[in-house]
């Protein structure tokens, strides 16, 4: 038996850009047989300052307490159903990049309050000295900047956003090329997006931890659109 966990999931509860309740969510990856995912709502300015309210002004751990409650809400909906891990995608105030972060801790949120605006290296190396992951989303669609490798864990070799050209294939030889790690993710937005990114494993990944080893022992394989497997 396999196991199927998407890697890249928002929902409108924290994701501005979103449309799709924690219930929906969980109601439409049981569905479509997974049995875990990453939700990984942004984290950037927009998170707290968009068409729809104004939270600039909440002190670091009220941004913090926003986005986690995000997360809890949809643990306690899943109610044991599927595994929710804590993930994010990061958007710093110094350019339009996204980067997956995975392993995240909310300890590791509130200790961190400079994260939109300090230097890309400053923040990657707080992420390694803490065990987690930095995963370039959709390095190469229109408006990315591609991130030197040298900085990265690794990229996203697919991404399911039909609104975009990620152009998955250059990702992938991208990734090849200098031997980083590949994700997948259908980068889950609203009901007509097609559940289909991710990974499969021959064991449930039930923690961030577990998440963690699997991705960088490479012991899986990438899921690409409407489950296929590649």
């Amino acid at each position: 038996m396999k196991f199927k966990t998407d890697l890249h999931v928002h929902s409108a509860d924290v994701s501005n850009c979103a449309s799709i309740s924690a219930k929906e969510i969980v109601q439409n990856y049981l569905e479509k047989g997974y049995t875990s995912l990453v939700l990984t709502n942004h984290m950037s300015r927009f998170t707290y300052k968009n068409n729809r309210f104004d939270h600039s002004n909440y002190t670091w751990e009220q941004k913090v307490d926003y986005f986690m409650d995000g997360y809890n809400k949809i643990v306690n909906i899943a109610n044991g159903q599927i595994n929710i891990l804590l993930g994010m995608e990061l958007r710093s105030n110094r350019d339009e990049n996204d980067y997956l972060v995975y392993g995240v801790t909310e300890e590791f949120l509130k200790a961190n309050p400079k994260m939109m605006d300090e230097t890309l290296t400053s923040f990657i190396d707080k992420c390694h000295k803490s065990g987690l992951l930095f995963i370039q989303a959709h390095p190469f669609r229109n408006t990315i900047r591609i991130t030197n490798p040298e900085y990265l864990d690794g990229i996203e070799v697919y991404n399911g956003h039909t609104g975009h050209d990620s152009r998955n294939d250059i990702a992938n030889l991208w990734a090849d090329k200098f031997s980083l790690i590949k994700t997948s993710g259908t980068d889950y937005h609203e009901e007509c997006h097609i559940i289909g990114g991710g990974i499969e494993t021959d064991e449930p990944i039930t923690s961030n931890t577990q998440l963690l080893q699997i991705l960088k022992s490479g012991n899986y394989t990438l899921l690409r659109n409407s489950g296929v497997i590649c």
